[in-house]
This record gives C-alpha cells, sequence and structure tokens, in this order.
C-alpha cells in the first residue's frame, strides 16, 4: 500500500477525524453543491447566444477546471517542491499569454475602431492595464487572506480561520479571471471570449491541484481540501457577470475593460505566482514552466482564434 493510501486509510480509522471529514467535508460540499446550483440557474436563465450566456458558459468552464484539479488531493497528500513550481509556472505562462494575445492585443484593436485611431485604443488599454493592477493592489490590502505557506495579508482584526483566508487568497485571483472572461465575451467577439476562457481553465487546474494538496499538508481532510479548494472556482461566473455588465453597455469601457482584466492578470503572476514558484528554489524549473505555458497557449489562441 503506498503513502497516500495508507494516509487516506488513517484519517478513517481515526474516529475524530472520520467524524470531522464528515461534518466538514459535508458542509462544503453543501456549498459548492449550492454554488454549482447557483450557476446552473444562471445558464438555465441565459440564452447561449448572448454575451452574458457565452460568460456564464465559459467561467463555469474554468471553475469546473479547478475542481477537476483539486480531486487528486482525495489521494494525494504531498507534490513535490519541483513539480508544484512547474506546475504553477505552467499557468503563470498561460495567463500572460492570455493577457498578451487574448485581452490586450484585441483591446487595441477593439479601441482603435471605437475610438477612431490606433494611439487612442493603446492609451485606453493602457489605462485599464493600470487600473487593473491597482484595484488588486487595494484588494490585496483590504481583504484578508493568507497565501499557502507564506504570511497573511490584510487587516489583522478579522480572525478568520488559515483554511479560509488561503482560500480567499486563490478566490481573490479567480474573480479578475472570471472578469476576463466576462469581458472576453462582452463585445460578442467569441474569437475573443472562447481562446480566453479556455486559457483560464487550462491554468485552473494546476491551480486547483497545487491549493488543494497545500490545505492537505496543513492537515485538512481530504473531502476538506478538495471541496474548498473546488470553491474557489465559483469566484469566476461572479466575476464573469461582473464583467459583461460594466463593460457591454458603452463601448469605450470594452477596451477599456480588457486593458483592466490584463492589467489584473498580469499581477497574479508577478505578486502571487512567481515569487511562490521562486520560494523553495526550483526557479530554472518555473521558469520552463511558465515559457511551456506560454507556447502552449500562444499556440491555442492561433488555433481558436
Amino acid at each position: 500500500m503506498n503513502t497516500a493510501a495508507r494516509s487516506l486509510q488513517d484519517v478513517f480509522s481515526d474516529p475524530r477525524a472520520a467524524r470531522a471529514l464528515r461534518v466538514g467535508g459535508g458542509a462544503l460540499s453543501i456549498a459548492l453543491l449550492a454554488g454549482l446550483a447557483w450557476v446552473a440557474w444562471a445558464l438555465g436563465g441565459t440564452r447561449l447566444d448572448t454575451p452574458m450566456g457565452q460568460a456564464l458558459a465559459g467561467s463555469a468552464v474554468a471553475a469546473l477546471a479547478t475542481a477537476l484539479g483539486a480531486l487528486p488531493a482525495l489521494f494525494l497528500r504531498h507534490i513535490s517542491a519541483r513539480w508544484e513550481a512547474i506546475l504553477l509556472g505552467f499557468g503563470a505562462g498561460v495567463m500572460v499569454a492570455a493577457a498578451c494575445f487574448s485581452l490586450i492585443l484585441p483591446g487595441i484593436a477593439a479601441g482603435a475602431g471605437i475610438l477612431g485611431g490606433k494611439l487612442a485604443g493603446v492609451l485606453t488599454v493602457a489605462a485599464g492595464l493600470l487600473l487593473g493592477a491597482l484595484f488588486l493592489l487595494l484588494a490585496d490590502k483590504v481583504v484578508p487572506h493568507e497565501h499557502a505557506a507564506a504570511r497573511r495579508h490584510g487587516p489583522d482584526w478579522m480572525q478568520l480561520r488559515r483554511v479560509w483566508l488561503m482560500v480567499f487568497a486563490i478566490a481573490l485571483h479567480n474573480f479578475p479571471e472570471g472578469m476576463a472572461i466576462g469581458v472576453g465575451f462582452a463585445g460578442g467577439d467569441v474569437s475573443v471570449g472562447i481562446p480566453l476562457a479556455a486559457a483560464i481553465a487550462i491554468q485552473d487546474v494546476p491551480e486547483g491541484l497545487v491549493v488543494a494538496v497545500a490545505l492537505r499538508t496543513v492537515a485538512y481532510s481530504p473531502w476538506k481540501a478538495a471541496a474548498a479548494g473546488a470553491l474557489t472556482g465559483l469566484a469566476e461566473p461572479l466575476g464573469a457577470v461582473v464583467g459583461v455588465a460594466l463593460t457591454s453597455g458603452f463601448a469605450p469601457l470594452y477596451p477599456l475593460g480588457l486593458g483592466f482584466a490584463a492589467g489584473a492578470m498580469i499581477w497574479v503572476v508577478s505578486h502571487e505566482i512567481i515569487p511562490e514558484t521562486h520560494r523553495k528554489g526550483h526557479e530554472q524549473a518555473a521558469t520552463l514552466g511558465l515559457i511551456g505555458g506560454f507556447i502552449v497557449m500562444m499556440l491555442l489562441d492561433t488555433a481558436l482564434g
């Protein structure tokens, strides 16, 4: 019997651990099912040939990708620091490429068409980039959260359990990813929205795995860790709704919104993911993962765009 199987067996053989597994896992499973039910209800009441319907569908796929990535935590208690760095680096490369090819370049093109000049399009997207970065800078300071194996952030007066601080950390950067999907579909051009949603879903798989396994390493039960990792993906449909609502009513907000989403995603890569991949001394492996993710997304954008 391998180590992971023995660890899982130990959880079920300890009555107190089994009780905690049933209670904690049950509560989180109910919350997860409620969130998925909301997504299903929203999709059921929205036509898929509208920007809102397409954004909800794309963000639901990304949320499910996070849940899919979290499932192996039911059986795995640990992944090596090297593979964690590679997986996170791959996700970072996908996000950077998506920001460039699926947000910034289409944003400049859309801005040029709407505002009557390429320079105006560039300046609009640049303003959006700055606003997106400033938004996450502010959120990082005011929302209590904690990165896996790192220090706490946000106000000290919010005494939340560590698991929820870690969940908030991931949800904090899943929300702008959802906004990016929403903005991508807001213009009615699926050639922008589909590659972007695919990119975010791809990077959500290793992210969900890393988060759930990290929760297991700090003594959370398999079901609780997997459910908490999956729950973080539900921030994406919410972000998608906000993204469509903010940018679909006034044309100049569309290129600004694409820039905003790109700025938020680049902030996440630089401020959250890259420091985490370099924390344990596997910088080269993480960088190779990033380049691999960038290439995959560049090819995907070419194929789907």
